[in-house]
């Protein structure tokens, strides 16, 4: 991070500074230079991703934790090394904030943050800070995979099984639920939590990497109805997706009218799971569960290029794109 003179800047520059973890070996010249310097394992290829998180878009400043959008941040940028059965091993953070920003709100940010770094192993590499009305915040992650073990999004075939980690659909409805109330909500709903406090699936990631079950795989962040279709595409296959066999979250009795759940799961964004094709003759090995999370087949890749959606009594439908998209209006 640049530092320039004693300014406002420089002072909170100094506070990012030391919210950071102490960095590991990957780092030859951590944060506080003009810029870090990387060291790479041998045997290993090096990952890059980064991630918006925008006020407004992503997150709301008097709803959602600050220390909530400090561990969010990260883990979602990070959920994409997990995505290809990587690990991740520093980042750069890029801050604007307003000057009301900067005070007990940047305080709880920084210590979600620092959470979140500790926790994924992490950490603080360096960034920028700037002035400005709304708080943007961009990550830039790099991680590591062994080499020619990365698992992209376009090695999936005809006939490969589907499978996705977790419970889907969980996150929007927590979503759901904070738009129903005002203010900052207490933290006591499990589906909340999955909102506000992701975990990327590195575990489960690395293991799929490591034994070269995985033909391809990617996060699911947009939503399973926006994120499969891309997967797809770049494997230039389609798919069959048994709606009854999809993990769906589990909302409360009172919702359930509300709610449907299938279409939660569906359409729903922010669950950060995994989505990953397997050949047929590995389906076999794969755990029903894997670190405590359920690894479920969902469907099967097909070489018809379309993405249909099998509802148990109904006729089979393509599925809708449904899910989070920017510019969608």
């Amino acid at each position: 991070m640049k530092k320039q003179g004693k300014t406002s800047e420089g002072s909170l520059i100094e506070r990012i500074v030391r919210a950071g973890t102490r960095p590991d070996s990957a780092l030859a010249v951590p944060a506080g230079d003009d810029a870090a310097i990387y060291r790479p394992r041998p045997g290993y290829e090096t990952i890059l991703t980064c991630d918006w998180f925008l006020e407004g878009s992503h997150f709301l400043a008097d709803r959602h934790p600050a220390d909530s959008v400090g561990w969010k941040c990260l883990a979602r940028a990070v959920s994409d090394i997990a995505a290809m059965g990587g690990v991740p091993r520093c980042f750069l953070l890029s801050l604007a904030l307003p000057p009301v920003r900067t005070g007990a709100w940047l305080k709880s940010f920084l210590a979600g943050l620092t959470k979140a770094s500790r926790s994924l192993r992490c950490p603080l590499a360096g960034g920028d800070t700037t002035r400005r009305d709304e708080i943007l915040v961009n990550i830039t992650v790099v991680g590591e995979c062994g080499r020619g073990r990365a698992i992209l999004r376009s090695g999936a075939r005809n006939g490969d099984g589907i499978f996705v980690t977790g419970r889907l659909g969980e996150a929007e409805y927590g979503l759901r639920q904070l738009n129903t109330r005002k203010g900052i909500p207490p933290l006591q709903d499990r589906c909340l939590d999955r909102l506000l406090y992701p975990e990327p699936r590195l575990a489960i990631g690395a293991w799929l990497s490591e034994r070269r079950l995985a033909t391809a795989m990617m996060d699911l962040s947009d939503g399973f109805s926006t994120d499969l279709p891309k997967l797809c595409a770049a494997s230039g296959t389609g798919a069959r997706i048994s709606a009854q066999q999809i993990p769906s979250v589990r909302t409360a009795a009172r919702d359930h009218r509300k709610f449907d759940a299938t279409l939660l799961a569906l359409h729903g964004g922010d669950d950060y799971e995994l989505l990953f094709t397997v050949a047929k003759r590995n389906i076999a090995r794969i755990p029903k569960a894997l670190c405590g999370i359920a690894l479920t087949q969902v469907g099967e890749i097909t070489a018809r290029k379309k993405i249909l959606l099998d509802r148990a009594g109904q006729p089979v439908e393509e599925l809708k794109n449904q899910g989070w998209d920017p510019f969608r209006s």
